[in-house]
C-alpha cells in the first residue's frame, strides 16, 4: 500500500528510526481501524519485492517495520530474506490472524477480536499490544497474556478516538496489573507519519 521512512510512534520501539512498509490486505476489519484503506488489496498496484528491499536499504536507518492490513495474509519469507542480506532488522506488526512467515527480530502481536490469532503465533511475540476502546477489552487483553511466552512485554494501548475515556481506565488498570505497561500512539500527538 505504501512506504515511508519515520519514527516508530508506538509500543516498546517508540521513538526508533525506521522504514515503513504497509501491505494491503486485511481480513479482520476492526471498526475502529484508522487504515482503513489498507483494507482492499486489489485497489494498490503491486511493487516488486526487490525493489522494496533496495528502497529500504537506501535509508540510514537498518531497521524495517512491516506492517499492515494484515501482513501475515502473505508469505513473507523472501522479503525478510533479501532485507537481511542488506544487514536490515526486520520487525513486524501483526494481529496474528494467519500463520507465520518470514524472519523477524521483534514480533508486535496486537490481537483483534474479530479474527484471532493463529496458536502458532503466541510462542513467536516479542511484545504483546492490546487495543483497549471499551471496559472489556481488559478481559481479552488478559486472555491473550496467558498464551504469550514469558519474555514478552505487555502494552495496553487506547483506540485514539477513545483515548479521553480510556486513559484513566488503563491508568487504574495497570496500577493493579503492573505486569502491564501503557503505549501510546506518538506519532499522532507529533502528527508525523
Amino acid at each position: 500500500m505504501e512506504e515511508f521512512y519515520s519514527l516508530q510512534g508506538e509500543g516498546h520501539n517508540t521513538g526508533q528510526a525506521a522504514y515503513f512498509i504497509r501491505i494491503g490486505g486485511c481480513d479482520v476489519g476492526c471498526h475502529w481501524c484508522d487504515v482503513k484503506e489498507a483494507w482492499n488489496a486489489g485497489i494498490f498496484s503491486p511493487v516488486p519485492v526487490d525493489q522494496i528491499i533496495q528502497q529500504a536499504a537506501s535509508y540510514a536507518a537498518k531497521a524495517i517495520v512491516v506492517t499492515g492490513g494484515e501482513p501475515l495474509m502473505y508469505n513473507l519469507d523472501y522479503l525478510c530474506q533479501g532485507l537481511k542480506k542488506e544487514g536490515i532488522r526486520c520487525f513486524l506488526e501483526t494481529s496474528g490472524s494467519h500463520p507465520m512467515s518470514g524472519q523477524w527480530d521483534w514480533v508486535c502481536l496486537s490481537p483483534k477480536k474479530d479474527g484471532p490469532p493463529d496458536s502458532s503465533i503466541f510462542p513467536q511475540a516479542d511484545e504483546l499490544k492490546m487495543i483497549i476502546y471499551e471496559q472489556e477489552d481488559f478481559s481479552w487483553a488478559e486472555e491473550n497474556a496467558g498464551k504469550v511466552n514469558k519474555n514478552c512485554l505487555l502494552f495496553l494501548q487506547p483506540e485514539w478516538s477513545r483515548m479521553k475515556q480510556m486513559i484513566p481506565l488503563m491508568v487504574n488498570y495497570i496500577k493493579e496489573h503492573p505486569k502491564w505497561r501503557i503505549s501510546l500512539q506518538s506519532h499522532k500527538f507529533m502528527h508525523i507519519p
